[in-house]
């Protein structure tokens, strides 16, 4: 494919099971583009299409930098339809190196993570697959998150009937595998920490591979303790994570809150340092105060103090001096 309408193909970006993303350029604009086209053989399914047609309105009525923006829309002459976005750039958190990451930039990314979630959120809308290929990064050193991909998205105010399994299994929330009427936005909540964990600890929360095994997880289980990071970390984690969604934080914005109070507190190192540095300090004390007082060595002798003896001195010296004035010489 060399071209999208009036866009040049340079080179595919990735694809699904739905559709392929390109990086064009928009010569008349002189600017990377990404366009998103429905695949082949969804051709024929009207409902596919109408869906694939529904994201791109979906992002359109977005106008934030958080989420990626749609520019044009259109169709090929086999009548695929296709719409065109910002081409971000830094690749998706699916293509970060070397998991885990430092303990601030991971709860950097998750905090702008919620507030991106919050923001789709605001403007009703429920994305249901948060994942990490699913979040885009701006290019280093600026780098920020920009979701994307509303392909599973579905308006809130239509999300109140029994929906159909969609999402993730390693990041979808169980209301989701039971196909739970009345979904809302703590399952995105659920996903965004799944995320988040998964950046702090180079794996997912939950072994689950498929939507029935989210489905049959016990209700009670909860994930290994992350280790490191802020006090709090590990509770905040555990409850955005519960299976039962009341225990989750309400919002996302609450979420994104909690881990920027939790980004400027003391991490889990910091009070190791400090309690050894605290053991060290009362170690030194203990052993001051059981040091025994060491006393002078002992003459058997008499030992008379210092002025005793000049004062004996002295006297010497008058009685030496009165005796020679009567004596005669």
């Amino acid at each position: 494919m060399s071209s999208i309408g009036r866009y040049r193909v340079v080179s595919r970006l990735g694809s699904g099971a739905f559709s392929t993303v390109w990086l064009s350029h928009d010569d008349d604009l002189d600017t990377p583009v990404a366009i998103k086209v429905l695949a082949e053989n969804w051709v024929g399914h009207a409902d596919v299409g109408q869906r694939f047609l529904e994201e791109a309105r979906l992002l359109r009525r977005v106008e934030d930098r958080r989420v990626v923006r749609v520019h044009d829309i259109g169709r090929l002459p086999d009548e695929r339809p296709y719409f065109v976005m910002d081409h971000v750039g830094g690749g998706t958190l699916a293509d970060l190196p070397g998991l885990p990451l430092a303990v601030p930039e991971a709860l950097a990314l998750g905090e702008q993570l919620a507030g991106a979630v919050q923001v789709l959120h605001d403007h009703g809308v429920l994305h249901r697959d948060v994942k990490p290929s699913n979040v885009l990064l701006t290019p280093l050193p600026d780098r920020r998150v920009v979701i994307a991909d509303l392909g599973m998205a579905k308006r809130l105010a239509e999300s109140t009937g029994v929906t159909l399994t969609v999402g993730t299994p390693a990041f979808m929330a169980p209301e989701q595998a039971h196909q739970q009427a009345g979904l809302d936005v703590r399952a995105d909540v659920y996903a965004v920490a799944a995320v988040t964990y998964l950046l702090l600890t180079g794996r997912r929360p939950f072994a689950d591979t498929t939507a029935g095994e989210v489905a049959l997880r016990d209700p009670g289980a909860v994930p290994a303790p992350v280790g490191v990071g802020p006090a709090g970390l590990d509770d905040l984690l555990r409850g955005a994570l519960a299976y039962d969604p009341a225990r989750r934080p309400a919002t996302a914005r609450r979420l994104a809150d909690r881990l920027a109070e939790l980004r400027s507190g003391p991490t889990q190192d910091d009070r190791a340092d400090a309690r050894a540095d605290d053991a060290a300090d009362g170690t030194a004390d203990e052993t001051v105060r059981r040091s025994p007082v060491v006393a002078p060595a002992r003459s058997h002798g008499l030992r008379l103090p210092a002025a005793a003896v000049a004062v004996v001195l002295a006297v010497a010296a008058v009685t030496w001096v009165l005796l020679s004035a009567l004596l005669p010489s």
